[in-house]
């Protein structure tokens, strides 16, 4: 039996984030931030210093993901997920922050399960070893803070139609 992928924009609203179920797939179209462990610890220390983030975190989603150099005639080029348990020491805090979803590969801690229900967030898992899949549903990449750390520094990216199951819901729904 063939199921439909259910089309999400990006920024995503709480409202339609608590009727995302664990299991559901979905192809999410906008913009979301892109950025890993070195993004995670600098967003880290500027709020464990009262410092304002570069960028509002408020109902953003972001794809943990490095980016490859793009190949000609396309805005990136091969933009596989990372693994999100290396995010996890500091995704509580962002999502206490604001932050509404995030998508990357593999289980996530119990800490990080609690925060995304505690604030009605949500995990998005991507399919490892499918980074060109995805590079082809990118259509803009932009250095949004940090350019100091190369394909470590924070992006937004635009996306069409970027496939990824709901891993974790806001209910505490999970596949993993």
């Amino acid at each position: 039996m063939a199921t439909s992928l259910r089309s999400i924009l990006l920024p995503i609203s709480r409202e339609s984030v608590r009727t995302i179920r664990a299991g559901e797939e979905i192809l999410l179209s906008g913009t979301m931030l892109v950025g890993r462990d070195q993004v995670h610890k600098r967003f880290h220390a500027l709020l464990a210093d009262g410092e304002p983030l570069p960028v509002s975190i408020k109902g953003e989603t972001i794809y943990y993901m490095g980016p490859a150099p793009a190949p000609e005639g396309w805005a990136v080029g091969s933009c596989g997920p990372t693994t999100a348990a290396r995010m996890d020491p500091f995704t509580p805090e962002l999502l206490d922050a604001g932050l509404i979803g995030m998508i990357g590969k593999g289980p996530r801690s119990r800490e990080v399960r609690e925060a995304v229900v505690r604030n009605e967030g949500v995990y998005f898992y991507a399919y490892g070893g499918c980074g060109a899949l995805y590079a082809r549903k990118v259509t803009r990449l932009e250095t949004a803070a940090f350019a100091d750390l190369g394909p470590e520094a924070l992006f937004r990216i635009t996306v069409k139609e970027f496939p990824v199951i709901a891993a974790i819901d806001a209910l505490g729904g999970s596949i993993l």
